[in-house]
């Protein structure tokens, strides 16, 4: 039995919208036919059938939205939280959601398929995730040949085993060598400054991978973001190390930051002209700033000329032992001339104690019961917006540490290291605490974003 046609045909989308609510509606509402197997299955076919076109719609209208980053009109950094924020679904079905869009927006066939009811969404997910495997200029024609073979009867193990001949026949090559797998390389090239020139030749499955990473973490960062699409790719790979590197798979310090070792030699120490702002590299981090430098023996023997005009051989020797042990004396220790220089000319967090040689004591890190503290408290990260969770973010100090802020409960706050890197520490936004612990971010010309509820137990 066939569903009887619509009365009339939608004009918009609100007419449209209301047509689908007021049918579902009517099916919810309603009591079943009582008896009548027919007249349910006919409804449970129909819902079915209603579900692959209200994926396709969904889909595409996601891209849309996406596409014209409709979300940061609401402060959102990105679709994902816009969708639990506002159409109140789990942070599970918000993924699910962008995971229907992008497999869509790969898969056109599939997609139009499932717009004409041709299979059902939970069979479309199967096709889309056998032929994903295939190079991209082969995934259209391989969807169309499932599809077709799904409308000519095939049943889901006959698709896959279709999908299956296909993955093969694409994998090999005639002389039997995946083609591309031999050919995969990474060059880093680095920079005596640090930077670094990233290039390689990816297989197919490792450029899906870190396609798949750097989209999902290059997403505007909220209406203050504004990198370019480049500049957020680049700093996406960057969260993503990060992530992995506090995620616990690889050595690390248990959750507390790095030391930063920050070396400098005398003779350069001597030129810095001011004091540096240090504080973004240093925020979060134990600095243990290093001195270094080298005999000049010229200025010793200008000293040994100055002092004892023509030194015989002995005398000289003497007299050369004799200025260099003063010199350690006066270069080294906590009151040494390279301590004082660095002191001057960096200040905070580079202004601690000196060892010798001039090797200063670490400043002090975060104690771990703190960092609980703000984790438990904040409970995601404080910008105005944003909710990254604890495992991406670090702690900020409220009055920097550069200007005397204390390590105390009530000056740390949680922030991702977007917000916290970047946003604060180079474009210079600050972030400032209210009684009933929520939070408001100015930035250099004086706009302000406010917002993030209290954080639960914020009184106690």
């Amino acid at each position: 039995m066939c569903p009887e046609p619509y009365a009339a045909t939608p004009t918009s989308t609100g007419q449209a919208l209301a047509m689908m609510q007021t049918a579902l509606s009517f099916l919810a509402k309603t009591p079943p036919p009582a008896a009548e197997a027919g007249a349910l299955a006919e409804v449970l076919t129909g819902l079915e059938r209603a579900e692959s076109q209200l994926t396709a719609a969904r889909a595409r209208a996601l891209s849309g939205f996406c596409a014209g980053h409709g979300y940061e009109a609401d402060g959102q950094y990105g679709p994902k939280p816009w969708l639990r924020a506002f159409t109140r679904v789990t942070k599970a079905a918000a993924a699910g959601a962008m995971a229907w869009m992008r497999r869509l927006d790969e898969h056109p066939a599939v997609a139009a398929a499932l717009a004409d009811q041709a299979i059902s969404a939970s069979w479309a997910r199967e096709l889309c995730g056998w032929t994903g495997q295939l190079p991209p200029e082969r995934v259209t024609d391989a969807d169309t040949i499932l599809l077709a073979a799904a409308a000519g009867g095939a049943d889901l193990a006959d698709l896959a085993d279709l999908a299956w001949q296909m993955i093969q026949r694409a994998r090999v090559t005639p002389d039997g060598d995946d083609g591309t797998f031999a050919d995969r390389a990474v060059w880093l090239e680095t920079t005596l400054a640090g930077a670094g020139r990233l290039t390689g030749d990816l297989t197919p499955a490792c450029a899906t991978a870190v396609n798949t990473v750097l989209d999902a973490l290059a997403a505007k960062g909220g209406p203050e973001d504004s990198r370019s699409l480049i500049q957020r790719r680049h700093d996406a790979l960057e969260e993503a190390c990060q992530r992995l590197i506090a995620a616990g798979t690889l050595p690390g310090r248990d959750g507390q930051p790095l030391h930063l070792y920050a070396q400098t030699d005398l003779a350069a120490l001597r030129e810095v002209p001011g004091r540096p702002e240090q504080e973004a590299a240093a925020c979060d981090a134990t600095v243990v700033p290093v001195v270094t430098g080298q005999v000049d023996w010229t200025a010793v023997d200008e000293l040994s000329e100055l002092l004892l005009p023509s030194p015989r051989g002995t005398d000289r020797q003497h007299l050369h032992d004799l200025l260099l042990r003063h010199a350690i004396g006066l270069l080294s220790g906590p009151s040494g001339l390279a301590g004082q220089l660095r002191r001057q000319g960096y200040g905070r967090p580079y202004d601690s104690n000196s060892q010798v040689l001039d090797l200063g004591t670490p400043t002090p890190v975060i104690p771990s019961h703190l960092r609980r503290a703000v984790t438990i408290r904040d409970r995601h990260c404080r910008f105005p917006g944003c909710t990254q969770p604890p495992s991406v973010c670090q702690i900020h100090h409220l009055r920097p540490r550069a200007r005397g802020g204390p390590t105390a409960l009530g000056n740390l706050a949680m922030l991702c290291r977007f917000h916290h890197l970047t946003v604060v520490h180079r474009w210079g936004w600050t972030l400032s605490r209210h009684p009933d612990g929520t939070t408001t971010a100015t930035s250099p010309d004086g706009r302000t974003l406010s917002g993030n509820s209290p954080p639960r137990w914020a009184a106690r």
